[in-house]
Formats: C-alpha cells, sequence, structure tokens
C-alpha cells in the first residue's frame, strides 16, 4: 500500500506512538486525520502536519463515524490507512486493601483498550471496503496497538493484560475475515517505550527500566513504532500477525 496520496486516521493520534505515527504518515505523503480526546493536543497536531483534527471516543459509535467520515472526505481515494493507539494503561490489581477492587475499574480499561479498538476497526474497515483496490488488490490497512502485557502480565496488570490479550486475539481472525476485500490487519506489541505513560516517572525508575531491555537497554522511542508502522503499510506480505516491538524483553512479574 503507498503512503504517498493516502488519507489516513491515527486514534490516540495526539501524543505518544499515536502522534509520533501520525507524523510519520503526514512525512510520507498521507493526509492524516487525527483522532483523539485531547481537543487541544489534537488541533495542535493536526495543525502541524496539515492534517484533519477530530474530537474522538473511541468507546462512542457516533463519534468514532464522524472521525471516519473525516478521514474518508479528506481525500478522493478513500481511507486507506488505520492506526489504534488509543488506550488506558493505569495499574489495578484484583484485589485491594479494603476488597475486590470495583468492578467499574475493569470495565473502562477493557472498554476503551479491546471494544474501542473493535469499534474503529469495525468502522474504518466498512470504509475501506468502498474503496477500489490498487494494484496489489489492496483496499486497506489496518494497524493495532498491543502490548508485551498481553503475554508477560505483571502484577496490577489484570485489566491491561486482559484488553491487550483481547487485541492480540483478534488480529488474525479479523484478518481473514477482511482478505476477501483486500484489507490487511496487523498488531504491533509494544515493550517498554518513552511515552507520557513511563514519562512521569522518576529517572532512577526510568533508568532501572531501560536497564531491563536486553539490547538496545533503553527505552524505546516513539519514532521506532512509526517506523515499524510505515513498514506494516508499505509491506504487503505482512498480514495477520502480531510483532512484539520489545528489545527482546520479558517483563517480571512485578
Amino acid at each position: 500500500m503507498e503512503i504517498q496520496g493516502s488519507a489516513a486516521i491515527v486514534f490516540g493520534g495526539a501524543s505518544g506512538l499515536g502522534e509520533a505515527t501520525a507524523r510519520r504518515l503526514a512525512a510520507e505523503g498521507a493526509t492524516v486525520t487525527v483522532a483523539d480526546l485531547n481537543a487541544e493536543r489534537t488541533a495542535l497536531v493536526a495543525g502541524e502536519i496539515g492534517g484533519v483534527a477530530a474530537i474522538t471516543d473511541v468507546t462512542d459509535e457516533a463519534s468514532v463515524q464522524a472521525a471516519v467520515d473525516a478521514a474518508v472526505s479528506s481525500s478522493a481515494d478513500g481511507l486507506r490507512v488505520c492506526v489504534c493507539c488509543a488506550g488506558l494503561g493505569n495499574p489495578i490489581k484484583l484485589l485491594g486493601r479494603e476488597g475486590p477492587t470495583p468492578l467499574a475499574d475493569f470495565q473502562r480499561m477493557i472498554n476503551v483498550n479491546l471494544i474501542g479498538t473493535i469499534n474503529a476497526l469495525r468502522l474504518t474497515a466498512w470504509a475501506m471496503t468502498q474503496n477500489q483496490p490498487d494494484a496489489a488488490g489492496e483496499r486497506g490497512v489496518c494497524v493495532n496497538t498491543a502490548s508485551v502485557a498481553a503475554y508477560e502480565g505483571q502484577i496490577g496488570q489484570v485489566a491491561y493484560s486482559a484488553s491487550k490479550g483481547g487485541v492480540v486475539g483478534l488480529t488474525l481472525p479479523v484478518a481473514r475475515e477482511l482478505a476477501r476485500s483486500g484489507i490487511r490487519v496487523m498488531t504491533i506489541a509494544p515493550g517498554l517505550f518513552n511515552t507520557p505513560m513511563l514519562a512521569a516517572l522518576p529517572e532512577e525508575a526510568k533508568a532501572s527500566l531501560s536497564a531491563s531491555v536486553p539490547f538496545p537497554p533503553r527505552l524505546g522511542e516513539p519514532s521506532e513504532y512509526a517506523d515499524l508502522v510505515a513498514h506494516i503499510v508499505a509491506n504487503g506480505m505482512l498480514n495477520g500477525e502480531v510483532i512484539r516491538l520489545d528489545g527482546a524483553i520479558r517483563m517480571a512479574p512485578r
């Protein structure tokens, strides 16, 4: 799939991995719709890359549909690339000091990270089915974001690991379903990345986390995630798979 001249949408595109991806796709010649809840950052990033700003809640059908419609309208060729980076990562244990953790805490995490991904996927995929196939028969590419926590969830990652495990699990069946429409589906499972989620940690904590990565012994940079997204879009044989982007880390229990 050619990035140049394509319309793309990045959910969670106002910060972190999503922002880096939006900027990379725009630099490659795509018209990017930045879909995010943070109105100020969404407008800023979209303005700087010459894209479209869409204030979006991935758990809300109408909100996502409006963002998809905006992306479709941004190009006469239709929406070709979807990247879903929207998500939550706050720690939640099964049991608290006073008893079981409130069910609503788990529901919110699953609703954003997993149901939100499915919501974005189903609406963008439908829009992509309306495209004319390119010379290779492709109509679109969808890239989802999981986490190494889907495989080695740490203590306090009950809801997060479950939600990201769900994203891993849906990758192949969705890729199989959409194959007949010429739409590829891939998932990236990042390890420890230098995103706003980790930026608030003390420097000693970040240094300790960096040292836990076998090689390179550092946090990943959002631009490296964006590089992989760009390669996935360009490489037509990548489909139905989860790629760990983690420097060979395997998370310890805590």
